[in-house]
């Protein structure tokens, strides 16, 4: 029988690990990841979330290991989106709650998916007594489903933030203290830039009223629960950085390669950019992904892309990364594109025309016919510079 983790007196962890997960709706996950449920233990026994179809054995085992699962009398889904939810069905069955509670826009989605099942909107605000102990709901639309739900549980001050908070790491431990902070920084602002960028402003407004909650442990949907509140305190000032769209002095170069000549274009650009003091990430597309590129542009400053043509058009890898770039709303001010081409040359113009629709100011744009001579390189070096003097000024 696998175990629940205590959380407190009252609250277990009861999710599954899920080691293999490497992709998950156009996101690498190179780490696993976790699907948490909560079990709060009350007069009326609570299950906090489900988790990802396939995994419910798992989840059942745990909750076997403290109760009898026939003993939960409500379930609460914070969020619908399939990987807290895909279980919900044989959790109902095995369970046969007395209520399942989800937010007024969670409640339409979940009839959506599984019209059979009943379930009771809570209201923005309104509290439930669980016998014992308290559960108040606090909608967080777009953070990052319209439907999306904090549930806080009182006397034992811990917060159920769903997505929020979150990150997608596989481990055997199930707290941040028991991890290094890099670890948690990291993985943390990978799964903020490639899930919560788009919605900065709604994030804003719902830190403002989340941190306004009395609080001493944060259990989100995905990775460690938080419960070292100093660790937990600069993650929320990294979130409210993040949803301002804050930038350093920082540019990343993504680029496709043939014959390495575009690579070497890149690497003169990566030259001038640090020449002027900008700290520069290079996404080699043959190696890297469009998380990669995600994870890197979430506080930079301009974005280079280069290609060389190929029957007429950029490598179809750059148009990949730079939809989901574009989709994902990251406000990059600066931009160059560059890039070799053998009779044609039009991936440059298509990149420009792709960074443009962006928003971002295109600096230059640099192509060399087969190799780049000496001449070309030293303009690849050069726009490097400006770009990274019009950043210092910029940030001052």
């Amino acid at each position: 029988m696998q175990k629940a983790v205590k959380i407190s007196d009252r609250v277990f962890w009861v999710g599954a690990v899920d080691w293999s997960l490497r992709y998950f709706h156009g996101y690498s996950t190179n780490f696993g990841t976790t699907y948490n449920a909560y079990l709060v233990l009350a007069d009326k026994i609570t299950l906090v979330d489900t988790v990802k179809k396939g995994f419910e054995n798992e989840m059942m085992s745990r909750i076997k290991s403290v109760i009898d699962p026939s003993k939960i009398a409500y379930i609460v889904s914070n969020h619908s989106e399939p990987d807290h939810t895909g279980s919900l069905p044989e959790t109902f069955l095995a369970v046969s709650p007395e209520k399942v509670f989800a937010s007024q826009a969670g409640t339409k989605t979940l009839k959506n998916f599984f019209p059979s099942l009943d379930v009771q909107a809570v209201q923005d605000g309104e509290s439930l007594d669980i016998g014992g102990a308290r559960l108040s709901f606090y909608t967080t639309p777009m953070l990052h489903w319209p439907d999306s739900m904090a549930t806080l549980l009182n006397p034992d001050k811990i917060l159920f933030s769903q997505d929020a908070f979150g990150m997608h790491l596989a481990s055997s431990e199930r707290f941040d203290d028991e991890l290094p902070k890099e670890v948690l920084v990291k993985r943390s602002a990978e799964y903020y830039a490639n899930i919560i960028t788009p919605y900065g402003k709604k994030v804003s407004e719902t830190l403002e009223r989340l941190v306004s909650l009395e609080f001493s442990c944060v259990a989100p949907d995905h990775g460690p629960v938080w419960r070292d509140m100093t660790c937990f305190s600069e993650i929320l000032s990294l979130y409210s950085k993040w949803s301002k769209l804050e930038k350093k002095k920082k540019a990343v170069i993504v680029y496709e390669t043939m014959w390495k000549s575009t690579e070497i274009m890149a690497k003169h650009f990566e030259d001038g950019l640090r020449q002027s003091g900008i700290h520069t990430a290079v996404v080699n597309m043959q190696s890297g992904n469009r998380s990669d590129l995600a994870s890197e542009l979430l506080e930079s400053s301009a974005l280079l892309a280069g290609s060389p043509t190929i029957n007429n058009n950029a490598f179809p890898s750059l148009f990949d990364c730079l939809s989901y770039a574009k989709g994902l709303k990251f406000g990059v001010p600066y931009g160059a594109v560059f890039g070799s081409y053998g009779w044609s040359g039009e991936g440059t113009g298509q990149l420009k025309a792709y960074l443009e629709s962006m928003s971002i100011n295109v600096i230059a744009e640099i192509k060399a016919q087969y190799r780049p001579d000496e001449g070309t390189l030293e303009k690849c070096f050069e726009a490097g510079i400006n770009i990274g003097q019009k950043i210092n000024e910029g940030l001052g």
